[in-house]
């Protein structure tokens, strides 16, 4: 790439950065510290047949890292969650049950005791395809979103 293209492209790569979000969305978040976490209340969300406790939420010391941990149960036959990205990477780690992950519309299905990994940026959904409830814990790291 040489100066004239670089000086083209730069004010897109500013707008994009710019958008972003900052420093200032992940200081409202406590700073984690070493420790148990016990879960919360059961939260039933918009999605019916499923809910979820938080262990915890909150910004990691080593740079603008978000961190959050949460539990969820999704019944036999509940709905999949709405196809997303995001600027955080999420892990699934399925405690019980059969689900199927979908990435970039590439099916996977996960039983109890695996595993899976969705990068930042890669549309996705999970969903209970098994005769049981399925939980599965999700770790989500990456930036203040």
């Amino acid at each position: 790439m040489d100066r004239r293209e670089f000086t083209t492209l730069l004010p897109a790569l500013l707008a994009g950065v710019a958008a972003l979000p900052g420093k200032a969305e992940g200081a409202t978040l406590p700073m984690l510290e070493s420790g148990v976490f016990k879960p919360g209340p059961v939260s039933h969300g918009a999605i019916p047949k499923r809910a979820s406790r938080r262990y915890a939420m909150g910004m990691l010391k080593a740079g603008d890292i978000r961190l959050e941990i949460h539990e969820t149960t999704q019944e036999v036959g509940a709905p999949h969650e709405p196809i997303e990205s995001h600027l955080h990477s999420e892990i699934w780690l399925v405690r019980e049950g059969t689900v199927e992950l979908t990435v970039n519309g590439k099916a996977q299905r996960l039983n109890a005791g695996e595993m899976g990994l969705c990068v930042a940026g890669d549309k996705h959904y999970i969903q209970n395809v098994g005769d049981t409830p399925a939980t599965y814990f999700v770790v989500t790291v990456g930036p203040a979103e």
